[in-house]
């Protein structure tokens, strides 16, 4: 339903624009008779000041690549997203960025929200709905994801910028609450936001005093604007969310900001219906009541019957502001980028290509082969001298470690890499200190903005990063994480370092890929494929200690790395009959080989199979998973210094599965591999008695 009234001045204008954004919201959860229907009220007003009259977006070109970034970190608000999305005529870009034409968030979708196959979700998601720049839901996540954003802004304007060419200048604003204060992680992101002076990173924090339980009286007393201050932001006040004059002030001083990342403090108060009236809790995180509804519309002047209502005036007044604001902005960028192809050929391509996630002809060409050696190289160092082999042919392969880069080994060594300082905004090197969880938060932002960024730390701590990690595999964009330190490898360090049930862990993530090299090429292997993803996140494992190069003229060659599983070694009969299948993944991959000789030595018959990647395997044909791995093959043993949780799918048995069952201990790894049973004469044991026990099933 729409509806026609007389042209309004500009202050009505303004509120009919703020109320008409109230309504959808409260409607839409109604409807769907689940929501959050406060806050998105609370907010119109300063949502509406910032879409309308600031922000540099087009509706007809949401990925335009110099386009301002706004992030409803709170995504429980979600109504107030989608009735921005639709008054302003956002449109849909299908899966493969072209633009459709078709509207991203259409009044049916609202009317939808929360329903199967909606374009509104619950909480916005990427790629589901176009003008949702990142997948909010936990709290915290979306203000540490913006972050990311504007270290990329910065990124590739000290790259790709020249005299007359400013091709990156994009702003990011977040709009958070006090569930997103809460969250550990906003500590970790603003510290490093503020020490970085990202200045084109602005958060606007809904002060409501409010959260699920009742009042954050009871669970919080934390001086906000002392707290930033004390990080190095800039921060300024607006007393009443309804103050759209003092709303236009703040946002003016966080654009004239050039040191500081901004703060805007808003004071506001959880939206309720008829004056005099409020029930927090219900207002926050329940549907108003179709009574309380007609009594807040009629608050606001509103027709109290009307569902749905959107006003002409208000679509023509976001057409006016931030539709024409954004398409000419847009225009010009474009306009530009073809003055840059002929001043800049070689930059402009590589920004073409940074967008749509391709690489430079030949970026490969450097990846070193690994002559077979017997002691080897740890992963780390194997992967080391491959990702500095990439990253000289790929620019924006950009990244750094949790203050672990000497020991994960992930610093980029090669000519001109530098460090990303406030300073050095150019750097490859990145120093996110001991932050795991906003490093992998920002390594979402960075990806969503297009570079190819990467992170590193010890798998132990992933824990402390899987929710960014979930997030990034929800969202299908392929961040890198490296995780070093994989095992009881660790050795003296003890339990608390030793990760035990953490590659079970992240193999439960759909969608994202867990690669475990077992010797140097095929962690080469591994980052040829990692490269050429484009919608899978990965977590690299690799180890500390020093892994044998497999002799490649006696096995089989590296480059089936890239099938997730693969047949290494063979002894099969001339019928192809064989008694064992061994399967190995990282460390224990040499520890298989010296198994499987002592057992072809014996007169077994059997096979290696190498599985770095469970998920990629798994994507294999079923033929030729049933090669690999042949189902009438009833002995099959798999050996990982890890929980054995999830091998029962390749294993013939849990009796078959060497692997850790309790958390590790504080030794040398030689006593550490001798007291849980990771020898090659524990493996022989254990595939004989794996062989003894299938015949007896016959």
């Amino acid at each position: 339903m729409e509806a026609t009234t007389a042209l309004q001045p500009p202050a009505q204008l303004d509120a009919l624009s703020v109320n008409t954004i109230r309504t959808l919201a409260m409607d839409a959860v109604q409807a769907a008779n689940s929501g959050h229907p406060g806050t998105p009220m609370a907010m119109a007003p300063v949502a509406y000041t910032l879409w309308n009259d600031f922000l540099r977006f087009d509706p007809d070109d949401p990925i335009w690549p110099n386009r301002d970034r706004f992030v409803l970190s709170m995504g429980h608000a979600s109504t107030l997203l989608y009735s921005l999305l639709h008054l302003t005529g956002v449109k849909a870009v299908n899966s493969k960025y072209e633009k459709t034409g078709a509207p991203s968030v259409s009044l049916e979708d609202i009317k939808g929200f929360r329903q199967l196959d909606s374009r509104c979700p619950g909480h916005p998601e990427y790629r589901w709905t176009s003008g949702v720049e990142t997948t909010t839901g936990p709290l915290g996540q979306g203000i540490a994801t913006s972050v990311g954003m504007a270290i990329a802004s910065r990124w590739q304007a000290a790259y790709f910028n020249r005299p007359g060419f400013d091709m990156f200048d994009f702003r990011t604003y977040a709009l958070c609450g006090d569930g997103c204060m809460m969250e550990g992680i906003s500590h970790e992101a603003a510290s490093l936001a503020g020490h970085l002076r990202l200045s084109n990173l602005c958060w606007i924090y809904d002060n409501n005093k409010i959260t699920i339980e009742g009042n954050t009286s009871w669970a919080l007393s934390d001086d906000v604007a002392t707290r930033f201050i004390g990080y190095g932001w800039n921060v300024t006040r607006v007393g009443d969310a309804n103050d759209l004059d003092m709303l236009k002030r703040a946002f003016e001083v966080a654009r004239k900001e050039d040191e500081r990342p901004t703060l805007i403090i808003v004071d506001s108060h959880i939206a309720w219906g008829a004056p005099n009236k409020q029930d927090t809790h219900s207002a926050h995180g329940e549907p108003l009541g179709e009574e309380e509804i007609k009594l807040t519309k009629r608050n606001y002047g509103w027709p109290e019957e009307a569902k749905f209502l959107v006003p002409n005036e208000v679509r023509e007044n976001f057409q006016r502001g931030i539709g024409a604001r954004g398409k000419a902005l847009r225009d010009a960028w474009f306009a530009k980028l073809e003055e840059y192809k002929k001043a800049y050929p070689d930059l402009a391509d590589q920004l073409v290509r940074m967008q749509k996630r391709e690489l430079p002809d030949d970026w490969d060409k450097d990846i070193p082969k690994f002559g077979t050696d017997e002691k080897g190289l740890a992963g780390r160092d194997s992967s080391a001298k491959v990702l500095n082999a990439i990253a000289k042919n790929v620019p924006w392969l950009i990244g750094g470690a949790a203050d672990l880069s000497p020991s994960t080994k992930t610093r980029l060594t090669i000519e001109g890499a530098g460090d990303f300082l406030a300073e050095t905004p150019a750097g490859r090197n990145f120093h996110f200190g001991v932050r795991e969880h906003a490093m992998s938060s920002i390594l979402n932002g960075l990806s969503l903005s297009k570079v190819r960024p990467y992170g590193s730390g010890f798998l132990i701590f992933s824990d402390y990063a899987r929710g960014a990690i979930r997030l990034g595999a929800i969202m299908e964009i392929p961040t890198i994480h490296i995780f070093t330190h994989d095992s009881i490898g660790v050795g003296e360090d003890g339990p608390t370092h030793q990760p035990v049930e953490q590659l079970a862990s992240l193999r439960a993530i759909p969608g994202l890929i867990v690669f475990r090299p077992g010797d140097a090429n095929e962690t080469a292997e591994a980052w040829r494929v990692i490269m050429q993803l484009k919608h899978e996140p990965v977590c690299l494992i690799l180890s500390r200690q020093a892994l044998p190069t497999l002799d490649r003229t006696k096995y089989s060659g590296a480059e089936s790395t890239r099938f997730g599983g693969y047949i290494l070694a063979d002894a099969a009969g001339p019928d192809g009959q064989l008694d064992v299948i061994l399967i190995g993944t990282g460390s224990e991959l040499s520890l298989c080989l010296g198994a499987y000789e002592k057992l072809v030595a014996d007169g077994v018959k059997a096979r290696v199979v190498s599985m770095p990647s469970w998920e990629l395997f798994e994507h294999q044909s079923q033929e030729y998973k049933d090669k690999v791995i042949p189902p009438a093959v009833k002995a099959r043993v798999a050996v990982e210094q890890a929980a054995r949780f999830g091998w029962q799918r390749y294993a013939s048995s849990t009796d078959a599965i060497v692997g850790m069952k309790t958390f590790g201990a504080s030794a040398p790894l030689k006593e550490l591999t001798k007291k849980f049973g990771f020898t090659v004469d524990a493996v022989v044991e254990t595939a004989k008695k794996e062989i003894a026990r299938v015949k007896q099933l016959k």
